[in-house]
């Protein structure tokens, strides 16, 4: 189904994309891309099961075919590739762009080559578990690799995560993007009168707050242990912990007094605008869209040093040790003590966002790589982008597979 490269389309391009259930994240990611991608005049359809995101993405216009599946393998497996098969034959898609480690399995399983076919892992599956669960994960992404035109990746660390772990691949890196113009700044003593359950604190309570699923990845609970510090030199402090997660309950009983929980939030920009201070003590990340909106806000940023996390700091911003309490609170009491600190990191955040991760950049380069798979399947940047009357984007780097086999984490085998 690859288009010859010497005849333009005439017909909007059809892109499936195919996802399991998601939230968080990866739900506002797929949002903003298929946003983008409608804007840009594609013909966009996805397969999902019904959800937030199947109703978010049919008020955006987009064509949605309900396919039911689940977030993990297991017996369901077999049956979700024959529904997904005849999703398949009813679009007859252009391209197959398939999200997250469980509808990439099915999605390749399902086409097998066919189709010219897009896996974004969003984060690699095999890090996520442990012992023979990570290493069937491991073993299917290294084989299933043959059957994906491209794998892209949202940060060079994740690229090189894959690598090194044996996945040889076609490989794209495109940063996650957010919009500027929805995650922008403005005065925080007024976003804060406008929530209720910050009514009660004024502007000049230091206020940090930490958006993210409540779970063990995105490490609320190493900020808690961290924040009894906090709360010792900058008396009167607060922390409020937005979103909702199978960790909530352990949570709660472990918080100090001055915590506040927000429960999921349908809109985060009010919370980081309300911050003085955004924090993302997570263990691991593909790369977490938080910091990203955080710094578009113009509010500074405190993230650990993991991957993903750490390339989406501005050049000369320092992340803290994971999983360490110690030099988390050190980092956050030494910003809340310094505004002027504050005022410089959320200046040059904001700059960072509009220069680096400006989401219609990222779709603009997620669709380069559809024109170059559906110009001629060489992978040559700039051929297929010429079907466009573009010139290559700059916001994408293409690795083609290199380097030894090595297994080199505790998490991918236990």
């Amino acid at each position: 189904m690859n288009l010859s490269p010497s005849v333009a389309p005439s017909r909007p391009l059809h892109i499936l994309h195919i996802t399991q259930p998601v939230d968080g994240g990866v739900a506002r990611v797929v949002t903003d891309l298929m946003r983008a991608q409608l804007d840009d005049g594609l013909h966009v359809t996805v397969a999902c099961p019904d959800g937030g995101l199947a109703s978010g993405l049919k008020a955006l216009g987009a064509d949605v075919r309900h396919w039911q599946a689940t977030r993990s393998p297991g017996p369901t497996l077999v049956q979700e590739v024959r529904n997904l098969r005849r999703v398949l034959a009813d679009e007859r898609p252009d391209l197959v762009h398939a999200h997250s480690a469980k509808a990439g399995l099915a999605a390749r399983l399902a086409v097998r080559g066919r189709i010219p076919t897009v896996f974004q892992p969003h984060a690699w599956s095999f890090e996520a578990v442990g012992g023979v669960t990570a290493s069937l994960a491991l073993r299917w992404e290294r084989w299933g690799a043959r059957w994906a035109d491209r794998v892209v990746c949202v940060s060079e660390a994740e690229r090189v995560t894959g690598e090194r772990a044996g996945v040889r691949a076609p490989w794209r890196v495109i940063a996650n993007g957010v919009d500027p113009g929805r995650f922008r700044p403005a005065a925080l003593g007024a976003v804060r009168a406008g929530i209720p359950l910050l009514s009660g604190l004024g502007a000049d309570t230091p206020l940090v707050v930490c958006v993210g699923r409540l779970c063990r990845q995105k490490g609320q609970d190493i900020l808690l242990a961290a924040w009894r510090s906090v709360v010792r030199q900058v008396p009167g402090a607060r922390l409020v912990l937005v979103g909702d997660g199978p960790d909530a309950g352990a949570l709660r009983a472990l918080a100090p007094d001055g915590v506040l929980f927000a429960g999921a939030a349908q809109d985060a920009v009010p919370w980081y605008q309300a911050a003085d201070l955004v924090v993302l003590p997570s263990r691991w990340e593909g790369m977490a869209l938080a910091p990203l909106e955080a710094m578009a806000c113009g509010r500074p940023v405190v993230a650990t040093d993991v991957d993903g996390a750490r390339e989406s700091l501005p050049s000369g911003q320092e992340p803290v040790p994971a999983e360490d309490p110690t030099a988390l609170a050190r980092t956050v009491t030494r910003l809340l003590l310094d505004p002027p600190l504050r005022e410089s990191l959320g200046h040059l955040g904001r700059r960072h966002i509009l220069t680096n991760h400006d989401v219609r950049h990222t779709a603009g380069a997620v669709t380069d790589v559809y024109l170059e798979l559906l110009g001629d399947g060489s992978g040559t940047e700039g051929e297929g982008a010429a079907l466009s009357g573009r010139a290559p984007r700059s916001a994408s780097v293409e690795h083609t597979p290199c380097g030894e086999t090595t297994e080199y984490r505790e998490s991918i085998h236990s």
